[in-house]
């Protein structure tokens, strides 16, 4: 490896420290119900959209907070030296996508079936850090 690579790799490791992500993949509930959740959060401190999320009557809110708690997790381990007050830890990025799909048949009248579609989601969490030494 030459060392103009290895340079570049440690100045993208270097910004990458900042972000931290979790995935939940194949969550058993329709997307439109999730990226309701998502949309409640998106943006917001951690601190802030974990309350969020604690206190709001949805069933989805259970499994985001559970993902946001994760990718805090997942921003620690990167950066054992940092302390999470100080960073300021922020929802970069929330995204909800449509997972697979279970397809059921439901008798109907007169002979006929309708089909039933479960739907699940991939829900993924980008965290950001706002270093305040930067800013100022």
């Amino acid at each position: 490896m030459g060392v103009r690579k290895k340079e570049a790799a440690n100045r993208r490791k270097e910004a990458n420290k900042s972000i931290a992500f979790a995935k939940l993949n194949n969550c058993p509930t329709s997307p439109r119900k999730m990226r309701l959740v998502a949309d409640m959060v998106r943006g917001t401190q951690v601190e802030r959209a974990l309350q969020l999320l604690k206190f709001s009557n949805k069933e989805a809110s259970r499994k985001v907070e559970k993902l946001v708690l994760s990718a805090v997790a997942n921003w620690e381990a990167k950066n054992e030296d940092a302390s999470i007050e100080d960073a300021n830890l922020f929802i970069k990025e929330i995204k909800v996508d449509s997972g697979t799909m279970l397809k059921r048949l439901r008798p109907a009248p007169q002979g006929r079936a309708h089909r039933i579609r479960k739907r699940s989601n991939h829900v993924t969490v980008v965290l950001g850090a706002k270093d305040n030494t930067q800013s100022n």
